[in-house]
């Protein structure tokens, strides 16, 4: 089975020289080289045409993110994975939409590394898990928020004031005390960010928000 090169750009030599002897150690891989920048990196990509490229996206003065778009246009067909300490989702979104085709942070086990090479050979795009926990728990917080945090009853009171009803109006038609309607309305502004029920009228309209 033919062997899968790989090329390695990190500025540190003991990163560089770690992934190496690990990924050498595996039959199913071979470094065919390693850079200590992105502008050695464009250049030993365009020449050597490796399958993979494992790159630091921190790099100076050619960062990973700015290599990852001159070696997708010179050796479009290696596969890219973006390698860096940092995992914040905002990293991972702007590398994946300049080409690359997979993201690994530096606290990734051996395994997930095997594993990220195999799925971008595949034609399959990979993010580590340590990420993916990450933007799992933004989701989550964004399905809390806003528009979505809104109880039922905060969303019966959004109809009324749509409607143009009062407070009093409100506080009548669902039988609750005004005191009680003030403080939904209260929680509804607080919830959405807004400052007046004619701002909760236009985020209505804008949103189109089902009620």
């Amino acid at each position: 089975m033919e062997k899968i090169s790989i090329l390695i750009a990190d500025d540190h030599m003991l990163i560089r020289d770690t992934w190496s002897s690990i990924l050498n150690s595996d039959p199913r891989f071979e470094v065919i080289s390693r850079c200590s920048n992105g502008e050695e990196a464009i250049k030993e990509a365009q020449k050597l045409r490796p399958k993979v490229v494992l790159i630091d996206i921190n790099m100076t003065p050619v960062s990973g993110i700015e290599a990852t778009q001159q070696i997708r246009k010179f050796s479009p067909a290696s596969k890219i994975i973006g390698v860096s300490m940092h995992s914040q989702p905002a990293y991972v979104k702007k590398l994946l939409k300049l080409g690359a085709h997979g993201y690994v942070t530096k606290n990734s086990p051996q395994q997930e590394m095997f594993e990220a090479i195999e799925e971008v050979m595949k034609g399959n795009r990979y993010i580590c898990s340590e990420v993916k926990t990450i933007l799992s728990e933004q989701a989550f917080d964004e399905e809390n928020s806003g528009a979505n945090s809104l109880s039922n009853r905060e969303l019966e009171i959004i109809k009324f004031i749509k409607d143009g009803l009062s407070s009093k109006e409100i506080s009548s038609t669902l039988n609750i005390s005004l005191k009680t309607v003030e403080v939904h309305r209260h929680n509804i502004l607080k919830k959405l960010n807004l400052k007046n029920s004619a701002a909760l009228v236009n985020y209505i309209n804008e949103s189109g928000l089902v009620i």
